[in-house]
């Protein structure tokens, strides 16, 4: 017989199957998905606003007026990349759509410090990607993956539309920034995106469709492959403190974590996980079956079910945690540009009655 003594390890307190019930309070998915409803719910409030904002001035005055939601800047990521440009050349606030560029910070401090959870945490964009993967697997039974001949070139996408967008946005000196956001196209750039939506080319509503029919079998296809939001937060996430960590001698070399991490990452064989990929949704902790083997913290959980530090003291965040911290950041920045009156546009409105009804005849 084989004299290695077998050590038996605890199973994660709570855990039926290895998994903790949807209403357990330390349940990260539970606390992931109210996270995520949360934002989508805001978005979608935000959405309907600006839409009837928009009405307002097209309309000479004659609908129902509704105040311009601040968070739309949040939809303006390439104003918010200029407008860092322009700030770090000046040292000021930018003139218009200050609130994209503090928006754009906080997301990017939150990958500098939490791998690349907006992402999985705060994006409506990936919460939508999910759900429709999520309906995917009911019909199919499994999501499938590329192989990896084909996987690894698609990745390659998002950088190169990154590259794209941040060369528009950073090749301008802040004089020309300055110029262009103060421009009539400048100054109703989010109505231009609105209209993008709201007359949607054929060629976009094909691409929309086959990107959506592809997330029915390929997990988060265009946060995969093609979002460039994602890939520059990624290459901010490389520098997290914050990582899935694994305990090797604990770990029972079940493969769950990586079977169902979204990101096709083999967490099973790393015993830290650095690549940009990683979203930190927190999946394939909530899939470890043992206690303390797999962890999102500082450093590499000890593998046993012992942990008598108090929470403050522990390096392992949980899903409520997690939740705190990413919302603590976003609407710090949001206070932030309310503090120093940058939330609300400062455009009078007498100019919004002349460029928005001719919105769609101003061009760059």
């Amino acid at each position: 017989m084989n004299g290695k003594k077998r050590t038996r390890w605890q199973r994660r307190p709570g855990t039926t199957g290895g998994k903790l019930p949807w209403n357990d309070w330390r349940n990260a998915t539970t606390w992931r998905r109210a996270t995520q409803f949360l934002l989508l719910s805001i978005n979608i409030y935000i959405g309907i606003t600006f839409y009837y904002w928009v009405r307002y001035f097209e309309t000479a005055g004659t609908s129902v007026y509704i105040p311009r939601p601040g968070g739309i800047e949040g939809w303006l990521p390439i104003a918010g990349l200029m407008n860092i440009r322009y700030t770090l050349e000046t040292g000021y606030l930018p003139p218009v759509h200050a609130a994209s560029m503090l928006l754009l910070v906080a997301f990017i401090l939150i990958s500098l410090l939490l791998k690349k959870s907006f992402c999985s945490w705060l994006c409506p964009v990936g919460t939508l990607s999910e759900l429709i993967g999520n309906v995917g697997k009911k019909l199919f039974g499994r999501h499938f993956r590329l192989p990896r001949w084909l996987d690894i070139p698609l990745l390659g996408l998002k950088y190169l539309l990154l590259s794209f967008f941040l060369y528009i946005a950073l090749s301008m000196p802040a004089q020309g920034i300055q110029y262009f956001l103060m421009s009539a196209y400048g100054m109703i750039i989010d109505v231009k995106m609105l209209d993008f939506f709201r007359n949607i080319g054929r060629a976009t509503l094909i691409f929309v469709i086959v990107i959506s029919v592809m997330s029915l079998f390929i997990r988060n296809a265009w946060c995969r492959y093609l979002c460039p939001y994602g890939a520059l937060l990624g290459l901010f996430s490389l520098l997290s403190p914050f990582k899935i960590r694994r305990n090797a001698d604990s770990c029972i070399d079940c493969g769950k974590c990586a079977k169902n991490c979204p990101s096709a990452i083999p967490v099973d064989r790393l015993i830290q996980v650095r690549t940009v990929e990683c979203t930190g949704c927190m999946t394939c902790v909530e899939s470890c079956p043992v206690a303390s083997t797999l962890t999102f913290s500082l450093k590499t959980p000890p593998g046993s079910q012992e942990n008598s530090k108090p929470l403050w003291r522990q390096t392992a965040l949980s899903g409520v945690v997690m939740a705190m911290l990413v919302l603590s950041i976003l609407f710090s920045a949001i206070g932030f540009a309310v503090y120093a009156k940058v939330w609300d546009t400062p455009i009078p409105d007498h100019m919004y009655f002349q460029l928005i009804p001719k919105a769609r005849m101003i061009g760059h």
